[in-house]
């Protein structure tokens, strides 16, 4: 990447990418798929405030409630993919989905909170199967461009989904919100069953004929990549309750859409410009400058535009974080237990988020808003400092045992530094 590479030319790698057959559908399909899942939260939370005359506490329970059971649920789903194919699983789940979230509305407090455990651990898997079909769509050298795109159309659905449900919840009333994101989410099981996308390539081993024991595939390295990636949604989390508190006591919360609509869009930038890179760029570089970057942004509190100029660096670096961690999972994991391994990263990233708003508010409660990010910054940076010896354990490995030329595999996204280029 560099004064030889036009920008005219970093669109030919995003078009090699979708050129490809079915990756075009699955993205689109996926994003708007998610549209419905994003905006699941805050109608939960919106129901449980107005509808049911609860605290905020009571709805971030319920929150929790659903949040341990996706983190639960999401290997065990993959899994069963892994064995069973896709359609049955997306039918199951789509079933559970339709039956939670036509009566969750009229329930009472109580139900809801257990229900909520069971709705998120039998919840629809679009996130992981879309990450993992890309990995059986996309030969390994085009995967940095796809799965760029796909964190990219999480960032628009994050934009869109939870703006709607409020939109509804206010206008209408959060038990029909609530209605109809189960609808869309109904759909969005519909439309996967319908497209059917393979869940491994033409050749590759097929889970139910194959066992994998698991001690053989969830390596340290892969267990690393996870941990990298809780840590870089712990600090997205904790970003997102900072913005508000930093504008709130600013006397500026009727800027927080405008704020974070940048944020986002930074992030978008940040995609692109990773995807369209020639050189291989590590999860645990990428995420460690994102917790780098994220501790001094409550420098730029005091102004709404002071703020979104401190997020610019941190900002650019989540999209091509999420997109480096789920690259290489994909590569690390073998074909028949890629869907379980999915729903490994999936769990990682929710426990992440789920971690990074309380741990947050905390500092925040305790000290003043501007703490709030500089707390997940650094904890995050300490996660991936702790994940940290296992990939500096398989680098000195390599350097003792050198790889003959002639056998050597596409670099892995894993390494530690931006080396080597790629022929697109």
């Amino acid at each position: 990447m560099g004064s030889e590479v036009s920008p005219t030319m970093n669109f030919a790698p995003y078009r090699s990418a979708l050129a490809l057959p079915g990756v075009r559908s699955l993205l689109v399909v996926g994003l708007l798929a998610r549209v419905p899942f994003t905006a699941a939260g805050v109608t939960l939370t919106l129901h449980v405030v107005l509808d049911l005359d609860r605290g905020y506490a009571a709805a971030g329970l319920v929150a929790a409630a659903m949040t341990v059971g996706v983190a639960v649920g999401a290997p065990l789903v993959g899994r069963l993919i892994d064995r069973h194919g896709l359609r049955p699983i997306v039918l199951g789940t789509t079933l559970a989905e339709a039956v939670f979230w036509s009566t969750a509305q009229a329930m009472p407090y109580p139900m809801l909170l257990v229900a909520a455990f069971f709705g998120g651990l039998l919840a629809l898997p679009v996130f992981s199967v879309i990450r993992q079909s890309l990995a059986a769509l996309v030969p390994t050298e085009r995967r940095r461009q796809a799965y760029a795109l796909d964190s990219m159309s999480v960032e628009v659905s994050f934009m869109v989904g939870p703006a709607l449900a409020v939109l509804l919840a206010t206008a209408v009333s959060a038990r029909v919100a609530m209605l109809a994101v189960g609808a869309g989410i109904v759909g969005s099981g519909i439309a996967l069953f319908l497209l059917n996308p393979p869940v491994r390539q033409a050749g590759e081993a097929s889970g139910s004929g194959v066992r994998v024991p698991r001690r053989q595939w969830l390596t340290g390295r892969l267990v690393g990549v996870l941990v990298v990636s809780a840590a870089g949604t712990l600090v997205l989390g904790g970003t997102d309750v900072a913005v508000v508190a930093v504008l709130r006591e600013a006397d500026q919360v009727g800027w927080t859409g405008v704020v974070l609509a940048a944020w986002a869009a930074y992030s978008l930038v940040g995609g692109f410009a990773y995807g369209a890179t020639h050189r291989t760029l590590s999860p645990y570089l990428l995420t460690a400058l994102l917790c780098a970057f994220t501790v001094p942004i409550g420098l730029g509190g005091g102004q709404w535009w002071l703020l979104c100029l401190a997020l610019i660096p941190a900002g650019a670096l989540c999209a091509p974080s999420m997109a480096a961690t789920a690259e290489a999972v994909s590569r690390l994991a073998p074909a028949a237990v890629r869907g379980e391994a999915m729903g490994l990263h999936n769990s990682a990233i929710t426990v992440g988020i789920a971690l990074g708003a309380p741990l947050a508010g905390a500092v925040i409660d305790a000290s003043a808003p501007a703490w709030g990010f500089a707390a997940t910054g650094v904890i995050g940076l300490l996660a991936v400092l702790v994940a940290l010896p296992a990939e500096l354990r398989r680098r000195r490995r390599q350097s003792i045992v050198p790889v003959p030329a002639e056998t050597q595999v596409p670099e892995d996204p894993t390494a530690l530094t931006a080396s080597g280029t790629t022929s697109h």
